[in-house]
């Protein structure tokens, strides 16, 4: 090719480049390009108008039309039917002008001027939940009112667009105010109630007519989160929330005209009432119900509004004929003994109890006060009293469980002797610590299996520093006890002076019961809707201290009961272990029992309702301290004969270490009442008679030596050591007491 004819071809590449760029830039030019735009809007209303006559206006949705539950015993016998939709329709005129621009302020302050859809918050939602972001916000009031009442929950881009669609035609068809009317009828509030009547009930305990703007505002910031927003149940998280977003509706309020700033500075947050049951709840009904609730709740994936919203066949492991042996058993051995309408200390006592089968964990029994409808608050799962010297077999179980060895080097076990000297400081803590035995009485060198039957608290406060409180708590929490504020690690935690229920303590001795395998109480057998199937996981897991550990703490126990506090509830119709518990200034008294086939957890509990406080038992029936080893062991005991059919022949299998046994049969004292004779000056002394000293099989050196040089169980009236308080001024079981521990008040049989 010669060089003109090159130079031809490089000028018609030219041209054509020229050309083609020409070309891409004719075709997107800004004229095509609005063209396109306008085109594909053209196409998404046209596609718009289609789903719109398509998509209809549907009949009301499930929840609308709601079932009932039925909640049966193990044995298929109804128990209750719940779960009519607790709901009364009112018009707005029966509801406060201010209260209804509440619900507007919190959810949507353009409701009356909007045409029923949010196009930006619902395509904010359609994008968040193709994002996989879950539930997210933005709808106008009539949306919430079309999704509550015509489609679901879910949060799926077609019921968005369908909620879209059907909202347009609802706001065409219907009114403003009947729009607000059916959005605030058929919010669910929590409680169980569905519309502002109910909740108004549920929450404040008037009509709806009777609201005032404060409460309006509490129940319209309510909607946005039930469950964490209700007062009475909410953390300190939960109440700050909702406290912010009170003051949100009223601030919109004064924004839009609707309350006069004057009147918003003079609003203080109304504080709800306590729940209460719904009607047809009388007796135990109401705390079963709930219990079976909760734990639906907590261990599967339901929601109280999915339960609330019915059609639930739920059976429970309730054992009908054991279940009233136990309130007949509390009516027996306590509400016969009480005067509640004339007797100011009768009329605090509430009684809980929960009762379990080991081998499968299985709540058979469960009382949860004097009925649901007069005290809504369960006794058997309430955790606000301290469980008291019902903890100490749980420090001993740690102190075998860990190898933990005393102060001078000997291995714990139940014939490890210790220094049972009332006020004794203990020895290797950081934090000072000196509790006071039960009426201030010294009892000298004693074995293990001594300090259980007789609850000595200075040898478990000694025990627990051996231990450590850590180590302690960890072995609490494996076997079944439940974290809290007040769970605190101090040698004062061996008095049990952290909050529990019977169906924790339950859980516990369960465990101690199955041989050191977890238990964990479950009431729910199975529950069962339409669309799924419930049944519960296995409540026996897997070992959590040694069965020799458990079977130790067993042994000690069964001596408690054949020869300490627990006496009230020995017989020879069964074989029993078990621990009572007495807590700081008497609030609480326990008895936590088992035979190889129950175990039953029985508290009572000292409550003035109005005041809101924790009060004394002490005066009970008019018999002076109401203790863990009286009306709780009483109770128990009533109770098992009955639950066992009379009795049973059932014998603990203990797998214990050879240096555990023989179990000692003496007390640490012969007698609880000491004779008085006169002293030379004329002065009344003391004088008890000696009894034989158990042969322990390790060395019996206690941990502080004492002043007699071989070990005696008689004890000394003159204690030693001074009160010494914990690190926080806490003698012996809650901040501020009076040394009287969380134990060792209960008195056993005089021999």
């Amino acid at each position: 090719m010669g060089r003109a004819e090159a130079r031809r071809a490089r000028q018609r590449g030219a041209r054509r480049a020229e050309t083609g760029g020409a070309g891409i830039r004719r075709f997107f030019t800004w004229k095509r390009l609005l063209g396109t735009f306008f085109g594909c809007c053209l196409f998404a209303m046209g596609a718009f108008y289609v789903i719109y006559l398509l998509v209809p206006v549907p009949d009301p949705n499930e929840q609308a039309t709601m079932q009932s539950n039925v909640y049966k015993y193990s044995n298929g016998k109804i128990l209750a039917r719940t779960g009519e939709i607790n709901r009364e329709i009112v018009g707005l005129d029966k509801i406060p002008d201010e209260v209804e621009k509440a619900f507007v302020a919190a959810e949507n302050k353009t409701f009356y001027e909007d045409s029923g859809i949010d196009i930006k918050g619902t395509a904010r939602g359609v994008l968040n939940t193709l994002a996989g972001k879950g539930k997210q916000g933005g709808s106008t009031i009539t949306q919430q009112y079309v999704k509550n009442y015509y489609l679901n929950q879910d949060q799926t881009v077609t019921r968005k667009l369908k909620e879209l669609v059907i909202s347009l035609k609802v706001d065409q068809r219907m009114k403003k105010p009947a729009i607000l009317a059916g959005y605030i009828n058929t919010s669910y509030y929590g409680r169980g109630a569905y519309g502002i009547q109910a909740a108004a009930q549920a929450y404040y305990g008037v009509d709806a007519e009777k609201l005032t703007v404060s409460q309006g505002a509490y129940l319209a910031a309510l909607l946005q989160a039930p469950s964490q927003y209700d007062w009475s149940v909410a953390g300190a998280t939960g109440r700050e929330l909702v406290k912010e977003r009170w003051n949100y509706v009223l601030d919109n309020m004064v924004e839009e005209g609707w309350l006069p700033a004057s009147q918003r500075a003079g609003q203080t947050f109304p504080v709800p009432q306590e729940p209460k049951a719904a009607p047809g709840m009388e007796g135990q009904t109401g705390y079963l119900v709930e219990a079976a609730k909760q734990e639906l709740m907590d261990r599967n994936d339901i929601s109280e509004k999915d339960i609330n919203a019915g059609g639930w066949t739920i059976t429970l492991n309730i054992d009908e004929k054991k279940q009233k042996q136990l309130v007949k058993a509390v009516k027996r051995q306590l509400e016969d003994h009480l005067d509640r309408k004339t007797n100011k200390v009768d009329a605090t006592v509430q009684a809980g109890a929960t009762s379990v089968d080991p081998e499968n964990g299985h709540v058979v029994a469960l009382y949860g006060g004097v009925g649901a409808t007069e005290h809504w608050l369960s006794n058997a799962t309430r955790r606000d009293y301290q469980p008291a010297s019902t903890f100490k077999p749980i420090v001993f179980a740690s102190a075998l469980e860990n190898g933990s060895r005393t102060q001078d080097g000997n291995e714990i076990g139940l014939n490890t002797v210790y220094d049972g000297t009332s006020r004794r400081p203990v020895q290797g803590s950081d934090t000072p610590f000196a509790p006071q035995n039960e009426d201030d009485r010294s009892y000298g060198p004693v074995t293990v299996q001594q300090a259980m039957n007789k609850s000595i608290n200075s040898v478990f406060a000694q025990m627990i520093v051996d231990v450590t409180p850590a180590k302690a708590k960890e072995t609490a929490l494996a076997l079944g006890m439940k974290d809290s504020d007040g769970f605190v690690e101090t040698p004062a935690m061996t008095l049990g002076t952290m909050g529990a229920s019977t169906w924790d303590m339950a859980a516990v001795y369960a465990t101690f019961d199955n041989h050191g395998k977890k238990v964990t109480p479950t009431i729910v057998k199975s529950a069962e809707h339409k669309d799924r199937v419930i049944e519960p996981g296995e409540s026996v897991g897997a070992q959590v201290i040694s069965r020799e550990s458990a079977d130790t703490v067993t042994a000690a126990l069964t001596g408690v009961v054949k020869n300490g506090s627990g006496h009230e509830a020995n017989t020879s119709a069964y074989q029993a272990a078990g621990k009572t518990g007495t807590s700081e200034n008497n609030k609480s008294a326990w008895f936590a029992g088992y035979t190889p086939e129950l175990t039953t957890v029985v508290a009572l509990f000292g409550e003035d309702a109005q005041k809101g406080k924790q009060v004394t038992l002490t005066g009970t029936a008019n018999s002076g301290r109401a203790n863990g080893g009286g009306f709780p062991a009483r109770i128990w005991a009533d109770y098992t004969l009955r639950a066992l059919g009379g009795g049973s022949d059932a014998r603990f299998d203990l797998d214990i270490a050879e240096t555990a046994a023989p179990i000692p049969t003496a007390t640490p004292t012969p007698t609880d009442e000491p004779t008085r004779t006169e002293s030379p000056t004329g002065e009344p002394t003391r004088t008890q008679s000696p009894t034989p000293t158990p042969t322990p099989t390790r060395t019996p050196t206690p941990t502080r030596t004492p002043t007699t040089p071989t070990p005696t169980p008689t004890p000394t009236d003159d204690p030693t050591g001074e009160v010494i308080g914990g690190g926080s001024g806490e003698p012996t079981g809650e901040p501020g007491g009076n040394g009287n521990g969380g134990g060792g008040d209960e008195k056993p049989p005089k021999p």
